[in-house]
């Protein structure tokens, strides 16, 4: 941990009035434990704050504290003033879903910046970026243990929430020996384990079983690249009756394959972009050049993007772009 600028980010926010805190758009667990945890804190100091999300987070994260308070409306930019602006989980701030009402403001916030990224961009005025960590719910987690604040029990369920989702319950290359050990001590500081396995771990349904099973019945391996493929739209989910929540996991679960070098999820939205997700176990791929190539980013081995569709056209462009990209550098 880089204590002194937690020690410099604690004392700030103790002395702020009214924080902004800012999870990604289409926030996962990591995104909303990390906000949600910082909303209980400061809730615990009595400092006014509020949660702002571009997009609303999925109903299967509302159980955390004070999710169900998150702000979706810009209008909420225009009414209230921040001294302090806290983005979580975020690489950028246009990935965030924050930079157009930023640059808009007439005053200048204090922004703190506190993620795992390796491709983060140091936006903030304070930065407390750590990318060896297993998620930013780790970070958050040794950010209150160092500057010695007390972790309540609903703190604790949303940082365990985030670590959780972030190392696919302990499966996926991001979990380490810290990460384990945060987990043990979460669970003794009186996480829910119980609620988070009730609403995020065992939540599939027929809907979402059955949308799977198409997804998966779309597979296929480019030989050039070596990326196993697929992907779901809009219109899938409304012929199965299903939520985009359903098609989460996905990406994770296609790390379980043994053929090819990566595997690559793509979802058409409903406003019509077109969000891709790389994952891969192995250690001579990194998937986050991949997505840098279209102005993503992320993990060596967890890494994401956006394209223009249609879906089609959107795959041949990811997959010459990627075959272009490994030829020059093994040239």
């Amino acid at each position: 941990m880089k204590e002194r600028i937690a020690h410099e980010i604690y004392r700030r926010l103790l002395a702020s009035t009214n924080v902004l805190i800012l999870p990604h758009q289409r926030p996962d667990g990591d995104a909303m434990g990390a906000a949600t945890a910082l909303a209980t804190f400061l809730d615990n100091h009595k400092i006014g704050w509020q949660i702002w999300c571009k997009t609303p987070p999925p109903s299967g994260l509302l159980f955390l504290p004070h999710a169900k308070k998150v702000q979706t409306d810009p209008e909420l930019w225009q009414h209230e003033k921040f001294d302090t602006i806290v983005a979580v989980d975020s690489g950028d701030l246009v990935y965030n879903g924050s930079a157009e009402y930023l640059a808009r403001l007439p005053y200048h916030p204090t922004i703190i910046n506190i993620d795992h990224h390796p491709t983060n961009k140091n936006y903030g005025d304070m930065n407390l970026v750590i990318p060896t960590a297993s998620s930013t719910n780790e970070i958050l987690y040794t950010f209150f243990l160092v500057n010695r604040e007390p972790i309540t029990m609903p703190m604790a369920t949303s940082l365990m929430t985030g670590l959780l989702t972030d190392t696919g319950i302990f499966t996926n290359s991001a979990t380490s020996k810290r990460a384990l050990s945060v987990g043990s001590e979460l669970i003794g500081r009186g996480a829910d384990f119980r609620l988070i396995k009730q609403e995020v771990i065992t939540d599939k349904s027929v809907a979402g079983l059955r949308l799977w099973g198409l997804v998966m019945s779309r597979l296929a391996l480019h030989e050039p690249t070596g990326i196993v493929h697929t992907y779901v739209t809009h219109q899938d989910l409304k012929n199965f009756a299903a939520t985009e929540e359903d098609a989460d996991g996905i990406a994770n679960f296609l790390n379980f394959l043994e053929e090819g070098q990566a595997s690559m999820v793509l979802k058409a939205h409903a406003d019509g972009t077109i969000k891709g997700s790389f994952r891969t176990t192995k250690n001579n791929v990194d998937v986050s050049a991949w997505a840098q190539l279209f102005g993503g980013g992320g993990h060596i081995k967890a890494a994401g993007f956006s394209v223009e569709g249609p879906i089609e056209r959107a795959i041949e462009h990811i997959l010459e772009t990627i075959a272009k990209h490994k030829n020059s550098t093994t040239i």
